[in-house]
């Protein structure tokens, strides 16, 4: 079977012209009118002309004749016909000037004198566009020209004596608002018949569907160093240490660790190297980012429960605050307001949980057996649960079943306590204001409120995560060309959205 399409009607091109009227010009009393085509997607040309035949009298005292003539040439920054352009233009003139009173103290010749000639000059300014509606938008430019003025000066504004040449280079100022009228061009297509050989079973292509996806947000070097170093965590997360908290479930952590019953911290202590570097390496990276930094860095000395409280207490300071000297040796960028060391002193909180996860473990496993081991441990968490003198506590675990539940938790459970110092490096990062304006435009696009999707997007336009929803902002709202460039620029830079979309588009 055969399938005949045809193709016919009319095409609308690129915005290509636009006529436009200075309103400032017009407050003058002059006649004026602008034109402007495109020569390519980022530049214009275009013609300016202002006349002003009145007075039409000679005898008229207070005259400002003239007529004037502009070409000029535009840069605009995103290929429209609107937003904001640079230009540069030439102008000439022929007046007949005389008692005016110009604004700022300019030309104060002409206020008591006649001056009637030509001027020439070049100018550069700087613009920008504010659409109103499909066919009407303003324009606001500011600039400077210097050129030359040949001319005659006479004694009064009407009929004086003649009092010589008045040749002199000169400074003029541009304003303007123009009000622009602006339509795109249409193209018109011949018909095209297209024969479409089809099977019987073949259906038509499913219509195209441009993809998109919110971006993540940057969160500097942190943010990437955290993926692979839990210890790092934001600093939204951190809460000052009380003795209630059990460390050895968080996540992330890292310990270091001593002699039993020392403070010195030591390099080829354990696994102390590898550990030490790490915390050193990760803080200098944070601190070199300029879009995160460092804002706590949290440490805890700990020690197990054997001994004299007091000497418990002294050894888990001593701990805590080697572990800060270390830091700051190695990383002298560190200040001590960065840092929350805290004295965890005896683990009790830590010990009781590590009793009940075996507890649990043995009740699991069926180890009611041994009875006397279980019984034991049970007694053990209650005497902890019920004995508030740490002292008397310790006592009474050492004397629970003639020493042999104490026995089984110092060779299980105490060994890690003994020597133990926690750290944890809390960061912040600069927001990512432009992956909130891509985000936030990408739930417009869902919405199909394309132009305002578009307007945000203008913001962030040199920022490549957002080059594929910008392409589908603009290919909304009828700019294909400039579209398919950011498709492309995106897809350069690796974003499979832009691929896909570029092959559905070229299909």
């Amino acid at each position: 079977m055969i399938w005949a399409l045809f193709v016919g009607g009319k095409a609308y091109a690129q915005e290509n012209f636009a006529v436009r009227n200075n309103f400032i010009y017009d407050i003058s009393g002059t006649l004026n009118l602008g034109a402007d085509v495109r020569v390519s997607p980022h530049w214009t040309m275009g013609l300016n002309a202002g006349y002003r035949p009145w007075p039409t009298d000679d005898k008229t005292t207070r005259k400002w004749k003239h007529f004037l003539i502009a070409p000029e040439l535009r840069y605009w920054t995103d290929s429209t016909f609107h937003r904001s352009y640079w230009g540069t233009n030439v102008f000439y003139s022929h007046y007949n000037v005389g008692h005016v009173t110009f604004p700022f103290g300019l030309y104060k010749t002409v206020r008591d004198h006649r001056i009637q000639g030509d001027l020439i000059g070049l100018g550069a300014f700087y613009g920008r566009s504010w659409r109103l509606n499909r066919y009407f938008r303003l324009e606001g430019e500011l600039g400077l020209g210097i050129g030359y003025t040949w001319a005659k000066k006479y004694e009064c504004a009407h009929c004086g004596a003649y009092e010589g040449k008045h040749n002199k280079p000169f400074l003029i100022p541009k304003l303007t608002l123009n009000v622009v009228y602006q339509k795109a061009k249409k193209k018109p297509v011949e018909p095209v018949v297209i024969e479409i050989p089809m099977k019987p079973d073949t259906v038509p292509a499913p219509p195209i569907v441009l993809t998109f996806h919110p971006v993540a947000d940057n969160t500097g070097k942190a943010g990437i160093l955290q993926q692979d170093n839990p210890v790092l965590a934001h600093i939204s997360q951190y809460r000052p240490y009380d003795r209630t908290r059990i460390l050895r479930k968080e996540k992330g952590a890292l310990y270091v660790h001593f002699p039993v019953g020392k403070s010195e911290l030591t390099r080829d202590f354990r696994d102390n190297a590898s550990t030490l570097d790490r915390i050193v390496d990760i803080t200098r990276q944070v601190m070199a980012d300029s879009t995160s930094s460092v804002k706590r860095i949290q440490i805890v000395g700990l020690a197990s429960i054997e001994g004299a409280v007091e000497g418990n207490e002294r050894l888990a300071v001593g701990r805590g605050e080697a572990l800060k000297r270390y830091i700051q040796q190695h990383v002298p960028e560190t200040t001590d307001p960065m840092f929350d060391v805290a004295n965890g002193g005896e683990a009790w909180a830590e010990l009781r949980d590590q009793i009940n996860d075996v507890v649990n473990e043995m009740t699991t496993s069926g180890a009611e057996a041994d009875g006397g081991r279980l019984a034991g441990l049970r007694e053990a968490m209650g005497i902890i649960d019920s004995e508030a003198d740490l002292t008397r506590r310790e006592q009474k675990l050492r004397q629970l079943r003639q020493g042999s539940t104490f026995a089984y938790i110092k060779e299980h459970l105490l060994a890690d306590q003994r020597n133990s110092g926690y750290i944890r490096i809390y960061y912040d990062y600069v927001p990512d204001t432009k992956a909130a304006i891509i985000n936030q435009a990408s739930q417009l696009l869902q919405q199909e409120r394309y132009q305002e999707a578009l307007t945000l997007l203008q913001g962030v336009k040199n920022d490549p995560r957002g080059w594929n929803t910008l392409g589908v902002a603009l290919w909304h709202t009828g700019e294909k060309d400039a579209a398919l460039d950011y498709f492309r620029r995106a897809a350069q830079q690796g974003n499979a959205d832009a691929r896909e979309n570029l092959r559905q588009l070229t299909r």
